[in-house]
Formats: C-alpha cells, structure tokens, sequence
C-alpha cells in the first residue's frame, strides 16, 4: 500500500497540523499529508504512561499498528500524535491517550523537547518538534487497531536494556523520548 493511501485511510488525514519554528513559534498550518510529504517542522507530542510495578517504575510502550504510514510493527512510547491548529499540547494528548489507547491519562505533564528529523522509504518524513510528556493511565487499555497492534508494560532496567541492546526495534523517536522519560522515573 503505497503511503498516501495510509495517509488517506488515516481519520486525521485534514487535521491542519500546527508548523513551527525551530523555538516552537507557530509559522502555519499545513495538512497531515502536506507535512510529511513535504517535511515541514510541525508541532508533536510523545506520551510516556508509567505505574508503579511489583519492582518499580515501569512504563507502557505501544506497537504501531501495520497499516501505520510508517513504521508500523515498530515500538513507541504509549502515544504519539500532533495538536490541531489552535489545540494546547496537554488538551491534545489526553484527546489522542483516550482514542488511540481506549484509557484516560492523569497527571500529564511535559518533562522536555526536542527537535528530529527522519526521512522513510516510503517518501515520507517525521521533523518534528516533540513534547514529551509523562503520566499516568486511569483504567484498563483498549487499544484501537488503526493505531496500536499491542501494548506491553516495561520495567525500567528492562527498557533500558532493550533500547541498548535492540534499537531496531524501535521507531526513530522512541529512544530520545524514551530516555528522557527513564530519566525522570529514575530520580
């Protein structure tokens, strides 16, 4: 399936996507197709779910679904996704935890940002100015399968491990977010 019809499959295909400046000022509104296409420096956000395990923090990451744009199969911290035009970062998080995931989110907050570029097979590519947020989940997880083919909560020796030992696994924003999340969990 050739990207723009994922895109096209994709619900948030005409969300107006908010682009940016390097400092995180708005310059516009572009199309979720038009940013990828084109590579424009858009506002995203990364949410880090964590709960308190049998020895410690652990934090959920989530499989991106195969029908995904891109990297579908790979792992990502509990939710990724973009604002809408005119929607805070933290309002667009809860939004996205809650359809992308089936739970509610408390407590988000943002621990850090960072700017990335990726370019895909495919044509496409993620720059991105990314919010990384941490919280914690209210109820069960019933994931949506357009967005998440499994979920899986990870202790923090284990994740750190994993991200060290198989980072193929992993989806290109995954280790810088999932660092910064392992780092706050860890204080």
């Amino acid at each position: 399936m050739k990207a723009r019809d994922m895109i096209e499959g994709d619900p948030a295909r005409n969300d107006a996507l908010v682009l940016v400046d390097g400092l995180d000022r708005v310059v516009g509104s572009a199309t979720k197709w038009k940013a990828h296409a084109e590579s424009l420096l858009h506002r995203a956000f990364s949410v880090v779910l964590v709960r308190e395990g049998a020895h410690g923090p652990e934090l959920l990451l989530a499989q991106r679904a195969m029908g995904k744009y891109h990297s579908g199969g790979l792992w990502a911290n509990s939710c990724c996704s973009h604002p809408r035009m005119g929607e805070e970062v933290l309002d667009a998080a809860y939004r996205r935890v809650r359809e992308e995931l089936g739970c509610d989110a408390r407590d988000l907050r943002e621990l850090d940002s960072f700017v990335y570029y990726e370019a895909f097979d495919n044509g496409l590519a993620e720059h991105e100015y990314d919010h990384v947020l941490l919280g914690v989940p209210e109820g069960e997880t019933a994931p949506d399968p357009s967005e998440v083919m499994a979920v899986r909560w990870v202790g923090v020796d284990d994740l750190a491990a994993e991200l060290a030992d198989h980072p193929e696994r992993f989806c290109a924003w995954a280790p810088m977010v999932l660092s910064i999340a392992l780092r706050e969990v860890t204080r």
